[in-house]
């Protein structure tokens, strides 16, 4: 089987975005892992799969997996890649597009600018949903790593993140913590782990350990949750620059109940095919 894709990037974060509208075709675990393999397929941080909705209110549905086969709920940066792509194959012509993921509904705008915009809902704080083990909902959290003890954030934004306030972001222990706290035993389903020194009220540097991906050059959620904890904390204005390594997000919270939005760019890099 020729297996048609497209591969794109938002800033930096790169995917392999497969239509499953206008070609027929029910992709296997390992053959996702193929497809992310850096050596031996097209490579990839993630997997993306445009495929018809099952709600009749909603355009299309948007699937997302990670590198080791697992499907995940939620990807920011891929969302504004979802948009571009689904728009540059003719398989709409909105610009505002609402799209059904593993965690419910998000919504999709084009903006003039060429920028997407996405809202990507309310951050759930509530242990048990997110899902995070905690005797009670508090804006800051101990974990235990080894002899060390940290204070962090934790949320969802449709995935689990912690965060993980730090004075340097170079410094920063990703490849030391990351991999430990991604499986604490506190995070049933695993966990994002985002990096984030605080700049100033309106601009953070954030690094994130992506679950089942590792580092990655941007994470659109992990940029979002970041922003929530710091607003939680009392550290940030209603509107913040987040820089990642790959480049600027601008992410919007009002609080309490409001959604989080976020702005950024999306870039298509190639077409290709592989047979599977």
């Amino acid at each position: 089987m020729i297996l048609r894709f497209t591969k794109m990037h938002g800033l930096g974060n790169d995917f392999v975005v497969i239509d499953l509208i206008s070609q027929r075709f029910i992709l296997q675990q390992h053959q996702i892992k193929h497809l992310a393999d850096r050596h031996f397929g097209v490579g990839c941080d993630q997997v993306l799969l445009v495929e018809p909705p099952r709600d009749p209110q909603v355009d299309f549905r948007y699937r997302i997996f990670n590198p080791d086969g697992s499907e995940v709920e939620q990807c920011g940066n891929g969302a504004r890649c979802f948009a571009n792509f689904v728009r540059e194959k003719r398989l709409t012509g909105k610009q505002h597009i609402l799209v059904e993921t593993a965690k419910g509904k998000i919504e999709l705008q084009v903006n003039e600018n060429s920028t997407i915009s996405v809202n990507m809902g309310v951050p759930e704080l509530r242990p048990a949903h997110i899902p995070f083990k905690a005797s009670a909902q508090a804006s800051s959290y101990k974990l235990k790593i080894g002899r060390k003890t940290i204070n962090a954030g934790v949320l969802s934004m449709g995935n689990p993140h912690l965060v993980y306030p730090v004075d340097n972001i170079k410094k920063a222990p990703v490849g030391k913590f990351g991999p430990t706290l991604e499986r604490h035993s506190r995070f049933p389903q695993g966990v994002n782990v985002g990096f984030m020194e605080l700049l100033d009220r309106s601009h953070i540097k954030l690094r994130v350990f992506e679950r089942g991906a590792g580092e990655t050059l941007a994470c659109g959620s992990g940029a979002c949750a970041a922003v929530v904890y710091g607003r939680m904390r009392g550290w940030l204005d209603q509107q913040v620059e987040v820089e990642l390594p790959g480049g600027k997000l601008q992410i919007e919270w009002a609080g309490d109940k409001a959604p989080v939005l976020m702005s950024g760019p999306a870039t298509t890099v190639y077409e290709g095919k592989i047979r599977l």
